[in-house]
């Protein structure tokens, strides 16, 4: 069963979206094509955010609005491997690998999973440095089985660090986001045994589906 302290359903304002998503990733094999499709449909160019030092990729970010965000990702040319969705280096068209929520307490979140028996890793400690020198920290949990990106990862931000859409390149909103199945009563069991109440829409083949909106227009993105 699921706590419903830690359980988090979509904005009451908002159905669309989940209320505890913290980012959407959307992955290619260069940095600079990810910003130019977002730039090209929403009018709104994403700020580069940083190098992720030992995990070998590079990123830029896109505000959604308060404490969401879009995260542009791809390979570091300056590094070797890369630790986390190593296909990066043969997308050549960007699309959508994953996404992130933010609970309130990420030890709480690790109790659940051991409870419910869902293997993961972590809490982790995870760092990006700025082009302007600061620091961001955080803390994360990923599930062992994450169905390909459809299941999230947990994300904790330390207390001392700016959540990246305060401060992300600004103009944009996340106006729709699910997540699709061919079996969605299974898939939404495990929604719940991972603390999320999350609806899964019935589709031929699973995926998830997200669509932005800019000064320019909708940008619609999806993992395949």
């Amino acid at each position: 069963m699921v706590s419903p302290s830690v359980a988090w359903a979509a904005d009451a304002e908002d159905d669309d979206v989940p209320a505890m998503l913290d980012h959407i990733l959307l992955g290619c094999n260069d940095l600079d094509r990810g910003i130019q499709l977002v730039e090209e449909s929403t009018g709104v160019r994403a700020a580069i955010g940083g190098v992720h030092p030992g995990r070998g990729t590079r990123n830029a970010l896109l505000s959604l609005g308060e404490r969401r965000y879009l995260e542009i990702i791809a390979p570091d040319p300056a590094q070797n491997e890369i630790v986390h969705y190593p296909q990066l280096r043969s997308m050549t068209d960007p699309r959508l690998i994953g996404w992130a929520v933010h609970p309130p307490d990420i030890t709480t979140v690790a109790k659940q999973l051991t409870e419910n028996k869902i293997a993961f890793t972590g809490p982790a400690e995870g760092s990006r440095k700025r082009p302007d020198g600061r620091v961001l920290n955080w803390e994360t949990i990923n599930l062992a089985d994450d169905r390909h990106g459809l299941l999230p990862f947990f994300i904790e931000w330390s207390a001392d660090t700016v959540h990246p859409s305060a401060d992300a390149a600004k103009g944009c909103t996340l106006d729709y986001f699910e997540v699709m199945s061919a079996d969605p009563e299974e898939l939404a069991s495990v929604f719940k045994r991972i603390g999320l109440d999350l609806p899964v829409q019935r589709s031929d083949k699973a995926r998830l589906r997200a669509v932005l909106t800019g000064p320019k227009g909708d940008l619609g993105l999806s993992t395949g």
